[in-house]
């Protein structure tokens, strides 16, 4: 039976749900971000459709409008979709008008490893494979690869490989829904499968990809160039999108793999980037120094690779 592990990190809090030792759904929830079912109280600033509130300096778009409410006036309304970091920066976050009182979004219950620990449990279960490949776009599986890319319009998922192309554009759509699912992968989706002739083979595949998804979701069939499209709901951002926001993913990546060095005073080594980003969040890295259990230093290597941060001894 599957079960949701929770560890708590700093930035943010990382999910996963867990079959048989292995990730088969995550997400990240950064602390700064207001999570998706979370209802507060909030003043209409635009009221034509699609109507804009503000509620802790931050603009919703109430892509439903307000009936009923003028602008000026007060009013709570729920979030329907986080604020999403990368290329779009002006995007507002969704919301929904509601008569329920403000309150936090339901957390989600599981099971919480310690953390730090001398163990990685969750590493363990493939959650650093999944950093790499959002860091990556590259989804590998035997005698293929998925390649995904996020844009404004949708995420688009390649498939390529060197198996026959009907057996490739069965297991490849299997892949991708897998991959979608893993990476938290919402809204339009886009999957190039491998061209095939048969009708057969194009039900196969679409069939392939009903087996790994869970509803709610709507796809088109596989057209005769191999080309389907997925659409999901999409509340927060995927893997894919936060590491678009590089240094930011890459500094809370290197605080988590500072966390299981031995205890004692640290220097993090990273690129300038996520150097700037941890300078900039002080309370980032006196959290890591009470966890390591002495003081964290930080320095600058602008030869190293941007995820090639690492800890070393003071």
């Amino acid at each position: 039976m599957p079960d949701w592990w929770i560890e708590r990190g700093i930035g943010e809090t990382r999910l996963a749900l867990v079959e048989d030792g292995e990730i088969v759904e995550a997400r990240i929830d950064l602390e700064d971000v207001v999570a998706a079912g979370t209802v507060l109280e909030a003043r209409l600033k635009q009221s034509a459709r699609p109507a804009i509130a503000a509620a802790g300096g931050v603009e919703y778009l109430l892509p439903k409008g307000a009936p009923g409410v003028t602008e000026g006036a007060a009013l709570n309304i729920e979030v329907t979709r986080q604020a999403i970091p990368g290329g779009e920066p002006w995007k507002r976050p969704l919301a929904r008008a509601t008569d329920e009182q403000a309150r936090e979004a339901p957390p989600l219950a599981g099971r919480e490893p310690p953390f730090p620990a001398p163990r990685d449990e969750f590493g363990e279960t493939g959650w650093n494979d999944l950093i790499e490949e959002a860091r990556t776009g590259i989804v590998r599986f035997a005698s293929g690869e998925l390649r995904i890319a996020a844009t404004p319009a949708m995420t688009l998922i390649d498939v390529d490989g060197i198996l026959p192309p009907e057996d490739l554009a069965v297991r490849g759509a299997g892949e991708a829904a897998r991959a979608v699912r893993r990476l938290d992968i919402g809204g339009s989706i886009g999957i190039d499968l491998p061209t095939v002739g048969s009708k057969a083979v194009r039900q196969a595949a679409a069939a392939a990809i009903d087996a790994q998804l869970d509803q709610p979701f709507e796809r088109t069939a596989v057209n005769g160039f191999g080309f389907i499209q997925i659409v999901r709901p999409r509340r927060r951002a995927s893997f894919i999108e936060l590491a678009q926001d590089r240094a930011a993913f890459e500094a809370r990546a290197l605080l988590r793999r500072a966390a299981f060095e031995p205890s004692g005073a640290k220097i993090l080594v990273a690129h300038p980037a996520v150097i700037a980003v941890l300078d900039a969040k002080p309370d980032w890295v006196q959290a890591l120094s009470r966890q390591v259990g002495g003081a964290v230093s930080l320095r600058a290597e602008p030869q190293l690779p941007i995820s090639a941060g690492h800890a070393e001894n003071a």
